[in-house]
């Protein structure tokens, strides 16, 4: 009899430990994908701001268009960003899984797009695609 409730107090104990972590992950991931949310609706505001003073979108990759908002520009507008949006180690805007942001202009707007956690571009039709995609 103690034997059958040891195992079943185990095997509750394990089960609940189990639960614990999914939940613990659950509230992880979806912190992180409201932070990335925070920094590209921070960003979108930026790069509306950079068009109304410049005249135009910045060109150029992810870690040229960092530089365009900090004033290497035409006309040496700096745009002060809201929140610190974080730049790796080659100045590109990252996610909040460190992968670098894909940004894409049109005439008058803009896509964001984030590999997620799994930090890897996926083909978007794919059962497992996690990533992130965020227009103005």
């Amino acid at each position: 009899m103690k034997r059958v409730v040891l195992v079943i107090g185990l095997i509750t104990i394990v089960v609940g430990l189990a639960w614990v972590m999914r939940q613990w992950s659950a509230l992880h991931v979806t912190a992180r994908t409201q932070r990335l949310n925070d920094d590209v609706v921070t960003l979108f505001e930026a790069l509306q701001k950079y068009k109304e003073n410049v005249g135009s979108y910045p060109m150029g990759s992810n870690s040229d268009i960092a530089k365009a908002l900090k004033g290497k520009n035409s006309k040496n507008v700096i745009i002060l960003v809201g929140r610190k949006t974080e730049l790796n180690e080659k100045g590109e805007f990252v996610d909040p899984w460190g992968t670098p942001l894909r940004i894409y202009f049109s005439d008058n707007g803009i896509l964001v797009r984030s590999a997620g956690q799994n930090r890897r571009f996926d083909d978007s039709t794919t059962m497992d695609c996690d990533d992130f995609f965020r227009s103005n």
